[in-house]
């Protein structure tokens, strides 16, 4: 099975960088990957509960939530998390503050890295 990691950096709404990485992330599920996804910078607001985007707009973290509960793992960085006066508490249930030693070791032990 092949293992890709995904770096977030941008803001979820703004441009279509975290909407097309979560697309991708879904096909490379539904072609036998396994991805793991870490946000960065203002990404780190793509794993926020309670977004309300206007209707008609996509929603990220209802998309994250799906990649999630199709064994995605997704983790934010602490720094960029608490920059942004954001905690755990405030994500939705299984996206994790982690710390850029989790994504060195997904970069380590994985196949591939893509940067969005």
């Amino acid at each position: 099975m092949s293992v890709v990691t995904i770096v977030l950096q941008d803001a979820p709404y703004g441009n279509e960088k975290v909407w097309n990485a979560l697309r991708l992330s879904q096909a490379l599920i539904s072609v036998g990957s396994k991805v793991r996804i870490f946000l960065y910078g203002d990404s780190v607001a793509a794993a926020k509960k309670g977004q309300n985007p206007p209707k008609g707009y996509y929603n990220v973290a209802e998309m994250l939530s799906a990649l999630i509960e199709k064994g995605v793992e997704v983790k934010s960085c602490l720094t960029c998390t608490s920059a942004r006066g954001l905690t755990q508490e405030d994500f939705i249930e299984g996206a994790l503050v982690g710390k850029t030693i989790d994504l060195a070791r997904w970069v380590h032990e994985g196949e591939k890295v893509m940067v969005f």
